[in-house]
């Protein structure tokens, strides 16, 4: 056997001895590849924790079961824009119309229900659906015509903003019945408290039972896994601040509906782009579409399959705005909706340069922008303040990318 025909069998030794193996070799292999620039959710994480200390320390409401429950209210709509900017971020585009659509999926709304009188799950059918159309255009745009993604959808943010306008025909507001499901729903509707803790239980223990199938997958494959002890650890880590969170939440009016949804919808949204072949093509076209083609990778149907689900998840989240407000006015979508969920995306950990990121940027990363949001607002500070906080954040946020990229690439982790 030559020296040659050895080194997968030395390849291999060498992975099992670096990989973790105990509880120790796992806190290591943790530090090294921060150290090594692969930051993660270190940064946001860190991040969240300042902002709410800081602002907990000036107004001793900040913390309150009631704001924090408006918070989770209110992250909603911006938070599905943000999770659509997530999957256009991650091949290396970029989609500037998202308020615009959001604003024509509210308007559309509005005017089914009220104007024609149809039902609600007709309304939020045709808005949703609208919203599939604009990202299928966008993709035949950038893939038929080979029009940049920030012209077309800054065409877009125009386009569409007059066809809100012109929907909403010179009202200031069409309302929405209060008595309507989706009202109710957006403003009313709350998990009982059995319910809550029961959800509390079943993601800790997916996120368990998650870990212990990874594992397991490993060690049969004749590869380390992560030790029993730290699934364990990590598991009961998770289920002690959800239980912590929702008892916390009931005592005032509780967990919402509503954030349920977008929780479920970022889980759904993780295990597509972690765990299956679509996924995986979005990565690998970001991370090089043309080494993505050569590996048999459909990028045009990528590209295009990514534009349907920013534009799908800025219908829904202006469908939810429009009743969480009972009302489409001809500002919902507009003012810094667009930018603040380009931001929350960014700030989340989502990379400018592709490839990398997770369906969990959006939540974490508009967590962040609405609690600079709510924590100024208890302070009586006007707008001006929370755009230049706001933007510092961001201007920190893309720093940390670029200096963890250049970091990853310096020891060899792309």
């Amino acid at each position: 056997m030559t020296a040659v025909d050895d080194q997968p069998a030395l390849d291999l030794q060498d992975e099992r001895l670096l990989a973790p193996q105990t509880f120790g070799d796992s806190v290591r292999a943790a530090v090294r590849s921060v150290r090594d620039g692969d930051l993660g959710m270190l940064p946001v994480f860190g991040g969240i924790i300042v902002i709410w200390a800081v602002f907990q320390l000036l107004n001793r409401t900040f913390l309150s079961s009631t704001n924090l429950v408006n918070l989770s209210f209110d992250i909603v709509p911006v938070g599905f824009l943000a999770l659509g900017i997530v999957c256009v971020l991650l091949v290396g585009q970029i989609d500037l119309s998202v308020g615009s659509v959001s604003g024509v999926s509210a308007a559309i709304t509005a005017m089914v229900m009220v104007q024609y009188g149809q039902p609600t799950w007709l309304a939020i059918l045709a808005a949703v659906a609208a919203g599939s159309v604009i990202g299928w255009v966008y993709g035949q745009g950038f893939n038929r015509f080979a029009v940049p993604s920030f012209v077309m959808t800054l065409a877009g943010l125009l386009a569409f903003l007059g066809v809100q306008l012109w929907l909403l025909r010179g009202q200031n507001a069409v309302n929405l019945p209060y008595d309507s499901n989706l009202v109710q729903f957006a403003q009313l509707w709350f998990v009982p408290a059995w319910l809550a803790y029961l959800f509390a239980v079943l993601a800790a223990a997916g996120v368990f039972a998650a870990g212990w199938i990874g594992a397991r997958t490993r060690r049969q494959a004749g590869l380390s896994a992560a030790p029993m002890r730290l699934l364990v650890a990590r598991s009961a880590l998770i289920l002690a601040g959800l239980v912590f969170a929702v008892y916390y939440l009931n005592r005032t009016r509780g967990v919402a509906w509503m954030f349920v949804l977008f929780v479920a919808v970022v889980l759904v949204m993780h295990y597509v782009l972690s765990r299956t072949k679509f996924g995986r093509s979005i990565y690998a076209v970001g991370g090089n579409p043309e080494a993505a083609r050569r590996a048999g990778i459909d990028v045009k149907s990528i590209y295009t399959w990514v534009f349907v689900l920013c534009s799908t998840f800025a219908a829904i989240g202006g469908v939810l705005a429009a009743a969480r407000l009972a009302a489409a006015t001809q500002s919902t979508g507009t003012g810094d909706v667009n930018l603040n969920a380009i931001a929350a995306a960014v700030i989340g950990g989502t990379s400018l340069f592709g490839g990398r990121g997770s369906a969990f940027s959006a939540l974490l990363g508009i967590l962040v922008i609405q609690s600079i949001s709510s924590g100024l607002t208890l302070l009586n500070l006007d707008s001006s303040y929370r755009f230049m906080v706001t933007g510092a954040v961001l201007v920190v946020a893309v720093a940390l990318d670029s200096f963890a990229r250049r970091s990853r690439q310096a020891h060899g982790r792309g």
